[in-house]
């Protein structure tokens, strides 16, 4: 177990090796690609629940958008490091979702974010309500 507070929220975990691109001259990772790997933690989260971004947009005509991201930096990941990240749901509303989203190397906790999320109709961009399948993925 990563730390005793993640087993109160069931969380998905996807791992990521840190690269030459992801760090600057000195190795250490860039404080904006936190975000890109949380990114990609939602991405195979919803996959591993059923739902692939690119159908929910395609065929279901939504998408997420980041509302509010706050992110607390503990200790820098370096290059090579084989990261965990995680998501575990904290709300789901109708068109809003709320995740704890977390980064370590191995054990050791490097990055925390609280990332509020929103569906909007792909075409008109405006908010609109989770297909009420995702929801209930989401939910569980």
């Amino acid at each position: 177990m990563l730390e005793s507070a993640e087993s109160e929220l069931a969380s998905f975990e996807f791992r990521q090796r840190v690269y030459y691109e992801d760090t600057d001259a000195g190795g250490v990772v860039y404080h904006s690609k936190y975000l890109n790997f949380m990114e990609r933690c939602r991405c195979e989260w919803l996959n591993s629940l059923g739902f692939d971004v690119a159908d929910l947009q395609n065929n279901d005509g939504i998408m997420f958008v980041v509302r509010h991201a706050e992110l607390s930096f503990d200790k820098p990941a370096k290059l090579f490091d084989e990261l965990i990240i995680t998501a575990a749901v904290l709300h789901v509303g109708k068109v809003k979702l709320e995740l704890q989203q977390k980064i370590y190397n191995q054990s050791q906790l490097l990055c925390k974010a609280t990332i509020k999320l929103a569906t909007l109709d792909s075409a008109s961009f405006k908010l609109t309500a989770m297909p009420d399948p995702l929801r209930i993925a989401l939910s569980l």
